[in-house]
């Protein structure tokens, strides 16, 4: 016969920590989404950084009307991310649908579900990365087609940045995006890259730019930011963590 123990949760061998980590930060990828999340643990400077991941319902192609579809969705997406425990800040990992719906009716869907939490869009996060580097004017590199990219100029325009070119790939389907070849993205964007531009943005979140990011800097000697770079980046600095990450262009550092 089997001898069962079972202890109570106030029995002095149990010791709990306040938390499992230091900095928690949820994150609301799409269904279809193969590239944040491996990103994100990529460029995780350590276990004190969790990331908790929901997915949101997405449709291709990739136009104006299918990302604005996602906008009811968002709250419950949100809500399954640690329900009732608090989390630092909260990302939205699309590019696009941030532009096409709007940061604050993004944000304003995601506190529905968590309120007062902070929120990061990848566009947002994208301006406010070339703030801090000094960047005003830029080249902006997109995998969309072109009534999905034309839209980002204004964006960017209205937070103080001149896009001095932008170059599309014509691309619809967004598992297409994830698809193309780092190598091959450094090549585009040496390649587009205007001279008079003093940074790159290579927009989406699908796309596997990040890892080639450093790389990129590196042929053109000026700041290159990517979606999930630029994300990253400013979920953990609104978190509240300052810690450097290497391999992924200076904005890390």
């Amino acid at each position: 016969m089997t001898q069962v123990t079972e202890l109570q949760p106030s029995d002095g061998r149990l010791v709990y920590d306040a938390r499992p980590a230091r900095w928690r930060i949820g994150l609301i990828a799409l269904a279809t989404d193969h590239t944040t999340e491996r990103d994100f643990a990529r460029m995780s400077p350590g276990a004190e950084v969790a990331v908790y991941v929901s997915r949101v319902m997405n449709h291709n192609p990739t136009t104006v009307e299918n990302l604005r579809r996602m906008a009811p969705r968002l709250s419950e997406a949100a809500a399954l991310i640690l329900p009732d425990e608090p989390l630092d800040v909260v990302a939205y990992s699309c590019t696009s649908a941030s532009v096409a719906i709007g940061d604050e009716a993004v944000t304003a869907a995601i506190r529905r579900a968590k309120p007062g939490v902070p929120c990061v869009t990848p566009p947002s996060a994208a301006a406010a990365a070339f703030e801090h580097l000094g960047v005003r004017r830029i080249s902006l590199l997109t995998p969309y087609i072109r009534s999905v990219s034309e839209p980002f100029v204004g964006y960017f325009a209205a937070r103080g940045l001149e896009t001095v070119t932008l170059t599309c790939l014509g691309i619809e389907d967004d598992r297409d995006m994830a698809r193309l070849a780092p190598d091959s993205i450094a090549a585009l964007a040496r390649e587009v890259c205007d001279p008079a531009a003093e940074g790159l943005f290579i927009s989406c979140t699908a796309v596997r730019a990040a890892e080639a990011a450093e790389k990129i800097e590196q042929a053109l000697g000026k700041p290159v930011v990517t979606s999930n770079q630029a994300m990253f980046w400013q979920a953990m600095r609104t978190a509240g963590c300052d810690l450097p990450v290497s391999g992924y262009g200076r904005l890390l550092h």
